[in-house]
């Protein structure tokens, strides 16, 4: 087994450390007190998601009552009429909005960020209701709230716009990483939303529009996600960042949209595929960089596919064919195996190399 770079230690373990020799007695605390230090900042004083059976039931739980508010929303719901919608949704975002300072209160912070974004949810249940009840809403398009995550329409907007402000106050009120799932998912939306503004469906060329759309779109989100990743992982002492997680969720959706809608364009230059294949491996590299294994998960599939596409081209209508497929999972596979050894010492080797400035706008190995 290799050597880990990270271990979880306690004060136990450097007193049985002095017990076998390996420490002066009068060395222990003093060596506590300075990896606790160190430890400090790159922790933060905050809770931290983890994958345990505690914050999984946190997470499904918030999951089911935001999805029960947003992709559940039945038509019996609209039997009791927009104005009735709204009070319901304005008691149940007052509601949430308590719950979460008072288990915050009581150092819960999982569940406070879950039941906070569970209020920014309910904001576009509780803007449509208002726009039809004070007959705001415009002429056609969908009747329903439940196609809001469903169809793609431009009459959303309005309810997406007051989801980002919604989420904008409760990020300056509350901090909770989690409040930006709401917001990425919400400019997931957008993106089509806006795509489908620009360029009916029907038109010429539409659907070669919203892939290209997809692309800047999505780069414009991942550079968001940099951004603000670059801000929380600030170790500038004259303005230090929070060490907190808020861009999980823009680099996730902004990744998948920028990749997916890059795969799907298509090409007859075998020039333009070996770049997609040079864009991907650069893509590895970079979620070791950045410590974002949304880059190198997507990374892999398009190299994958590229050796596929190799593979298909050079063995079609060949014995090897089936050998050559083989080949290339057993190499992936491998590849994984030999990343997993060696992913934190070629973050280390890529981060010295990185020019001093830069460095500071990413994470320490």
């Amino acid at each position: 087994m290799p050597d880990p770079t990270r271990i979880a230690l306690e004060r136990a373990d450097l007193r049985a450390a002095q017990q076998q020799g390996l420490l002066a007695a009068d060395a222990v605390d003093p060596l506590w007190r300075f990896l606790a230090g160190r430890a400090a900042p790159a922790e933060g004083a905050h809770e931290a998601p983890r994958f345990s059976f505690t914050h999984t039931l946190y997470y499904l739980g918030g999951m089911l009552a935001i999805g029960a508010a947003t992709l559940f929303m039945t038509e019996a719901w609209g039997r009791i009429g927009p104005w009735g919608l709204a009070a319901i949704s304005l008691v149940y975002m007052a509601l949430c909005v308590l719950a979460a300072r008072r288990l915050d209160a009581r150092g819960f912070e999982i569940p406070a960020g879950i039941a906070a974004t569970l209020a920014v949810c309910l904001v576009p249940l509780a803007t449509w209701s208002v726009q039809h009840a004070l007959g705001l809403w415009p002429d056609g398009g969908p009747a329903r709230y439940a196609s809001y995550h469903t169809l793609i329409d431009w009459r959303w907007l309005w309810l997406e716009f007051a989801t980002l402000a919604a989420a904008a106050v409760a990020l300056w009120a509350l901090r909770y990483p989690f409040l930006m799932m709401p917001v990425a998912m919400t400019l997931w939306y957008m993106s089509m939303d806006v795509a489908r503004l620009i360029v009916a469906p029907g038109e010429a060329l539409a659907w070669e529009f919203y892939r290209d759309f997809s692309v800047f779109f999505g780069l414009l989100m991942l550079g968001l996600a940099f951004w603000v990743d670059a801000r929380s992982r600030s170790r500038d002492p004259s303005a230090p960042g929070s060490r907190r997680d808020y861009a999980f969720w823009l680099y996730l959706l902004g990744m998948l949209t920028f990749w997916c809608a890059l795969s799907f364009r298509t090409s007859d230059s075998e020039l333009s595929k070996l770049l997609y294949a040079l864009l991907n491996l650069g893509f590895v590299l970079l979620g070791a960089v950045l410590s974002r294994r949304v880059f190198t998960v997507c990374g892999a599939f398009g190299v994958a596919g590229y050796l596929g596409h190799l593979s298909f081209r050079v063995f079609k209508d060949s014995l090897l064919f089936p050998v050559a497929l083989t080949a290339i999972g057993l190499a992936v596979i491998a590849l994984g195996l030999w990343w997993q050894r060696h992913e934190d010492d070629i973050r280390a080797a890529l981060w010295r190399r990185l020019p001093p400035a830069l460095r500071g706008w990413l994470p320490a190995p």
